[in-house]
């Protein structure tokens, strides 16, 4: 929000954090190290494999928070997620490092200043050191770890700001890429589809042979595994704890406080902005300026987020029609905060000033307080409960778990009836399995297909899959990768060469027919869409390939046809009937000012991944494959 976060986003996302994430990608010592080996080498310095585990946790719980009831988990489990999520502990720690290098300092002084700013450590507008600690308590964190990431993130603050604030976009730069965004064109398409052709299309035996031939790896079945294994988990050791109903009455009542939902508001905003110390020819501008779109609003309330989009200074939420979300009390600043906490739900605000500058406010909803009784939150607080007395013993357990497993290494039963663990058996899986997920761990996995379980079927060492879950499995059934034979896949690979071939046939065709529309033929069999205007602003599904060859086609006269290859297969014919210039004025200098924020943005953003390539190639970083 406003220009802290703009300035300062990195520090403010570890602050506003703590209420999500009680372990950020990294900083945390107790998860420097260890003995479950390491995932990257950035310069000499490990990234261990629990840390990064913690990283791809930390992902999942942001994906659950922005999707809510539409979260799958499913979606997340993949490489490029994975990959994603190393690359950027990765670069966290060369940008750090070049930090380093570069002579970067905190000074104490800075810190304690950040952090006395921060809306949520105060009361009564005062930065309170009982509520920092407090909260910093509630997620498990010290002020020396929370201190020293904070401390971590204005370093690379530093770092980053000559990529983040010093860019420049000349004004006729600016204006020519503003004049060819918005530049429409209006036009008709014909798709000729390769599924046609699909029926007519027949592959010779040669061609089913040369492609088995060449293809020979994606007809190979990976090697497989049935297997039995045991599940030692905290939450299942705590089943089996008793709590006394006093114990969870006297929690209740020692931590009242924290089953209260505070009332939270979700606002929507217009920022102009202009700082407090800005010449009074600059604070009358913003003044009228937001006093204008203030009238907007009123005679039009429905308009609240059309007229944010096109106007506030607050690219962070002005994308999306000014709306702030919820937010309780001491997130925002005070004036701005006060003000909204003060008004009733669909009212808009006469003008409020802040630091940032004007604001015209829209409170668009109310989350009451709500406060939770015991019988409400009984059955979490004796959880809780059963899991800190689990706790206390299941290091033991576990340790003891380990030795039976290791010490008993010809079968899992042992330990099954000592632990009073089911044995579980699973289906068919792969080194790449992805379900059941208790066994998708690379790490386990890896230990399963090791050369000592598949040969002599003995027990894997006991794998940490989850925070406080482990599990040891061995082999029942194996089955060695082993290639199917052609017969076996020779209707999967006509199929495929059919597709290949109808695809080919339909970009024949309508490369054939462009040439013919070009040389000036009427083509009855060409049935074209209603037309439209589209724009790279507006480009009305098309793909970036297609507006480009759009783009480039000269149009002296009308109608002028082109094409192009259709990324979800088949061709695209094209009829381009008129191009209508943008009506770009200097009258128009609240939209070229947020054009000029965007592509400056697009620059910055340009520039800093240009430099951590750049970084990345300075730098020793090797990826330890079999453990990631």
């Amino acid at each position: 929000m406003f220009d802290l976060v703009n300035r300062k986003k990195r520090v403010v996302q570890v602050i506003l954090g703590l209420a999500v994430l009680p372990f950020l990608f990294w900083g945390v010592e107790s998860y420097r190290g260890g003995s479950e080996g390491f995932v990257a080498i950035v310069e000499g310095e490990e990234i261990s494999r629990r840390e990064y585990e913690q990283a791809m946790r930390d992902h999942h719980e942001r994906m659950r928070a922005m999707l809510g009831a539409n979260f799958d988990s499913a979606m997340l489990d993949t490489f490029e997620v994975r990959n994603s999520v190393l690359e950027r502990l990765i670069q966290q720690r060369l940008l750090h490092r070049e930090a380093m290098d570069n002579g970067f300092t905190v000074l104490d002084s800075q810190l304690a200043k950040t952090i006395r700013e921060v809306p949520a450590f105060k009361r009564d507008n005062k930065f309170s050191k009982q509520q920092y600690e407090d909260l910093l308590r509630a997620q498990g964190l010290t002020p020396v770890i929370f201190e020293s990431r904070v401390r971590q993130e204005l370093l690379l603050q530093q770092l980053l700001d000559g990529y983040s604030e010093i860019v420049f976009a000349p004004k006729t730069v600016v204006e020519k890429v503003r004049y060819l965004s918005e530049l429409q064109r209006e036009i008709s398409q014909s798709k000729i589809s390769p599924e046609r052709f699909l029926s007519d299309m027949i592959p010779e035996d040669a061609e089913v042979d040369n492609y088995y031939e060449q293809h020979q790896a994606d007809f190979t079945l990976p090697e497989r595994a049935k297997i039995e294994y045991l599940v030692l988990s905290l939450e299942a050791v705590a089943k089996s704890e008793t709590v006394s109903e006093d114990a969870i009455r006297n929690f209740f009542q020692e931590h009242e406080e924290e089953f209260i939902q505070p009332e939270e508001r979700k606002a929507s905003h217009i920022l102009i902005s202009v700082t407090a110390d800005a010449p009074d020819d600059e604070r009358h501008a913003a003044i009228a300026k937001a006093e204008k779109i203030l009238e907007q609003v009123r005679q039009d309330p429905d308009r609240f987020a059309e007229i944010a989009k096109e106007q506030s200074d607050d690219p962070g939420s002005a994308i999306q029609g000014g709306d702030l979300g919820y937010f309780g009390r001491g997130v925002m600043v005070k004036s701005f905060e006060d003000k909204i906490f003060s008004m009733q739900p669909d009212e808009i605000s006469d003008l409020v000033e802040t630091d940032f500058g004007f604001h015209v406010i829209k409170l668009t909803d109310v989350k009451q307080e709500v406060r939770r009784s015991l019988a409400d939150v009984r059955e979490q607080i004796e959880k809780k409960l059963k899991l800190e007395a689990a706790g206390n013993i299941f290091g033991e357990i576990a340790e003891d778990f380990s030795n039976m497993v290791y010490e008993q290494g010809e079968s899992l039963q042992p330990a099954a009836e000592k632990f009073e663990l089911a044995v579980q058996q699973s289906d068919w899986i792969t080194r790449n399995s992805a379900q059941p997920a208790i066994l998708s761990n690379e790490k386990l996995l890896s230990a399963v297909f090791s050369e000592d379980s598949v040969t002599n079927h003995r027990n894997t060492e006991v794998i940490e899959v989850q925070p406080d879950t482990f599990v040891a499995a061995r082999i029942v059934e194996y089955k060695p990768a082993t290639k199917q034979s052609l017969a076996v896949v020779k209707d999967q690979i006509v199929e495929k060469l059919k597709k290949q071939m109808a695809e080919r046939k339909a970009i024949e065709e309508g490369q054939a027919k462009l040439a013919r529309l070009q040389h000036g033929e009427v083509l009855d069999d060409v049935v074209w869409s209603e037309s439209q205007l589209i724009s790279y602003l507006q480009s009305r599904g098309l793909d970036i390939g297609t507006m480009r060859v759009i783009s480039r086609t000269e149009t002296k006269g009308f109608p002028v046809y082109t094409g192009a290859i259709d990324p979800k297969g088949g061709f695209n014919l094209i009829r381009i009937s008129k191009v209508v210039a943008p009506d770009i004025e200097e009258k128009d200098k609240d939209k070229h000012e947020n054009f000029t924020k965007q592509l400056q943005q697009m620059i910055a953003q340009e520039e800093m991944a240009s430099y951590l390539s750049a970084i990345r190639k300075r730098y020793d970083v090797k990826i330890k494959q079999d453990n990631f």
